[in-house]
């Protein structure tokens, strides 16, 4: 089941946000990785942003979680994590139809880690379209807030679509 997170599920989605990252460790530059991956304050100034998180429940368990925000003219998806026992099952792809379902633009972005191939190739098979680097660059400074360094380690995927 699909719902709109709130408040009162903070700390499981961080639980879930942390515990799906752990598979970034060793992949990304030493540099971006730290413990937790995302601290309560990073996720409370992440909501404050304007990143609203869905979640996908199973027996009433939370274990998949997403983010969608939008921004000027496009529809930035955020946060995507799935428990690392629950991977591969489905529950993200669910949860990325929800909310292209919920997006009011054409240009829907979702940025990852370059090192993420596995993250890279999910959206791919969900038709989503890498963009240059040059691209890329250009729309990590305009739609997101994230440090140099992350925007010189990461790319953006885009999926366009027409609205009804």
């Amino acid at each position: 089941m699909i719902c709109k997170l709130t408040n009162t599920h903070f700390q499981v989605i961080l639980t879930v946000i942390n515990d799906a990252a752990t598979a970034y460790k060793g992949k990304i530059p030493a540099d971006r990785w730290k413990e937790p991956y995302m601290s309560s304050q990073e996720l409370k100034e992440e909501i404050q942003s304007g990143v609203q998180f869905y979640g996908y429940l199973e027996n009433n368990v939370l274990i998949a979680v997403m983010g969608i925000q939008p921004v000027d003219d496009v529809t930035l998806i955020r946060h995507a994590y799935t428990l690392t026992s629950h991977q591969r099952k489905g529950a993200g792809e669910k949860l990325l139809s929800h909310l292209i379902g919920l997006a009011r633009t054409d240009r829907i972005l979702v940025g990852t880690w370059e090192s993420a191939s596995g993250a890279i190739k999910f959206y791919e098979k969900r038709w989503f379209m890498l963009l240059s680097r040059e691209e890329t660059n250009r729309v990590l400074k305009k739609y997101w807030r994230i440090p140099e360094r992350q925007v010189e380690t990461s790319i953006v995927l885009e999926h366009k679509r027409r609205l009804q």
